[in-house]
């Protein structure tokens, strides 16, 4: 079970967690013993609730399949069980930065004096680049 919020938390049965053979350097532990772990958590079949659901597959995440489908692979440690964990933990920093809704926007305007002073630098600027026209001998 991970938990997530005191009053939140995601059975067993909703991650499936597989081992698999981990990739790069390693030499022959790698070649023979499966110590990666991919996990997959299919978003629109758990048990959050629909406002995680829904800000969780806006989210733009490379991990999130299009169907929905949180895609972890932890290959970092060299031991199977470290890597559960971490992928477990990432699971949950995922789904925590989802929990946390987007700040709303304060629309802010520009104030008189900034108004101001970007005209005068343009007037300056268009000055400058006009100076810089043939010059006509008299």
């Amino acid at each position: 079970m991970l938990k997530l919020t005191d009053d939140l938390s995601i059975p067993d049965g909703e991650i499936d967690l597989q081992a698999v053979r981990a990739q790069g350097p390693g030499g022959q532990n790698v070649n023979k013993v499966s110590t990666a772990v991919q996990l997959r958590f299919d978003i629109r079949a758990s048990s959050l609730p629909p406002e995680w659901k829904e800000r969780l597959l806006g989210l733009r995440d490379k991990r999130i399949t299009k169907d929905g489908v949180v895609v972890i692979k932890a290959q970092r440690q060299r031991s199977q069980e470290q890597n559960r964990e971490d992928a477990m933990a990432r699971l949950a920093a995922l789904l925590l930065r989802a929990a946390t809704p987007p700040k709303k926007r304060t629309a802010t305007r520009p104030t008189l004096g900034s108004k101001i002073r970007r005209v005068e630098s343009k007037t300056k600027r268009g000055a400058q680049k006009r100076l810089r026209g043939k010059v006509e001998l008299e």
